[in-house]
C-alpha cells in the first residue's frame, strides 16, 4: 500500500498557514513529488489561485464546517484525486481533537505538523486565548514566528512553546522573510559563576539549562525549592524543584534537575529547602544523554512560599 504524506499546518487565521503552503509547493519544490490535494480549513487574506494551482498538479477543497470534517469526507475527497501528497490547513478555531481523533484514508500519514504565529498578536492570544493558541503548537515539528521586529521577545515565546512541546524546532521570521537571528535574552545575568535565581526564574533558568547545559557547566547556583524525594528514587539521589504551570490549571508539572547528595534520606519528601549547588554536566539515564547534574554545597531549611507555582513567562 502506498504511503501518501500528509503535511499539516496549524495556526490562527492570518498566522501565514496559506502563504506558507503556497512557497512550500511553488518554491521549494514539493510540487514535484506528484499530485497534490489541499484541505483548506479556513478563508483568510491570501487566497488560493487555483489556475496557479493547476499548473503544478495541485487540487483545492475548502470545508466550511467543523463537522464536515469526517472520515467519510476524507475518504471521498482521496477516492476523487488519488494525490500523492496532502495538505492540511487546519482552522485555528476548531478543536485539534476533531483532526487527531478522525480516522484518516488507508495510506494517509502524517508526516510533518508545521505551525504559523503572527507575532505581533501572540502575546494577545496568550493573554486571552491561552489554552487555545497552544493547542495549536503543541504537536507541531516547526512553530514559526513571523512578522518578528526588534521588539519580539523571543525568549518569551521559546519559553511559552517549549513549555508544552519539547521536540519543537522555533524558527523567527521578520516581516520582510528574512530570518530573525538575534539572540534571546534572559532576564537574569549568567555572566558570573553564581546565580541566585528567584521564584520569577526559576522555570525560565529551569528551560535555559535543560537546553543548554554547557552555558551552566561549574556554576554555583541557589534557589528556593520543593524536594522530591519518594522512598522509590534511588539512594543518593534527590530531585529539588518546582511545580510550575505549562498552559493552565488542569496542565501543572513538576520541574526540577537530578542532584546526587549522599545523604538524601535526612531530607524529608516534599519539604522546603534553599539549596546551593555546583552544575555538571553528566550523561543521566533520566536525560537520555548529557544534561546538568546538581551537587549540593549547602541545604538548609525555607519555608513554603505564599505561591508554590512558577511560571515559564
Amino acid at each position: 500500500m502506498q504511503e501518501i504524506p500528509i503535511y499539516l499546518f496549524t495556526g490562527f487565521m492570518d498566522s501565514g498557514k496559506t502563504t506558507l503552503i503556497k512557497e512550500t509547493l511553488l518554491e521549494n519544490g514539493f510540487a514535484d513529488q506528484g499530485k497534490s490535494l489541499i484541505i483548506c480549513c479556513e478563508d483568510g487574506e491570501v487566497e488560493y489561485d487555483e489556475a496557479e494551482l493547476k499548473k503544478i498538479n495541485a487540487s483545492l477543497v475548502m470545508v466550511e464546517n467543523e463537522e464536515d470534517f469526517t472520515a467519510d469526507f476524507l475518504n471521498a475527497i482521496n477516492m476523487k484525486y488519488l494525490p500523492d501528497q496532502v495538505f492540511i490547513e487546519y482552522n485555528g478555531t476548531w478543536g485539534m481533537d476533531t483532526l487527531t481523533e478522525t480516522e484518516l484514508p488507508r495510506g494517509w500519514m502524517v508526516v510533518q505538523s508545521l505551525a504559523t504565529v503572527d507575532a505581533t498578536t501572540f502575546d494577545m492570544y496568550l493573554a486571552n486565548m491561552r489554552t487555545m493558541i497552544m493547542e495549536q503548537l503543541f504537536q507541531a515539528d516547526v512553530v514559526i514566528f513571523n512578522r518578528c521586529d526588534d521588539s519580539t521577545d523571543k525568549g518569551k515565546y521559546r519559553r511559552n512553546v517549549k513549555a508544552l512541546n519539547r521536540k519543537a524546532q522555533l524558527v523567527y521570521e521578520r516581516a520582510d522573510g528574512s530570518l530573525d537571528e538575534r539572540e534571546e535574552e534572559l532576564p537574569f545575568d549568567i555572566s558570573g559563576d553564581e546565580l541566585e535565581i528567584t521564584d520569577a526564574d526559576y522555570a525560565i533558568w529551569y528551560m535555559d539549562c535543560l537546553d543548554n547545559p554547557k552555558k551552566y557547566e561549574g556554576k554555583k547556583v541557589s534557589f528556593l525549592a520543593l524536594v522530591y524525594n519518594p522512598d522509590k528514587l534511588k539512594k543518593g539521589i534527590f530531585v529539588p524543584g518546582r511545580f510550575a504551570m505549562t498552559c493552565c490549571v488542569e496542565d501543572i508539572t513538576f520541574i526540577g534537575f537530578k542532584c546526587k547528595y549522599p545523604d538524601e534520606d535526612k531530607i524529608p519528601h516534599k519539604s522546603w529547602i534553599h539549596i546551593t549547588a555546583q552544575i555538571k554536566v553528566e550523561f543521566a539515564r533520566e536525560y537520555k544523554g548529557k544534561g546538568p547534574v546538581l551537587y549540593p554545597i549547602s541545604i538548609t531549611p525555607a519555608e513554603k512560599p505564599e505561591d508554590e507555582l512558577v511560571y515559564f513567562s
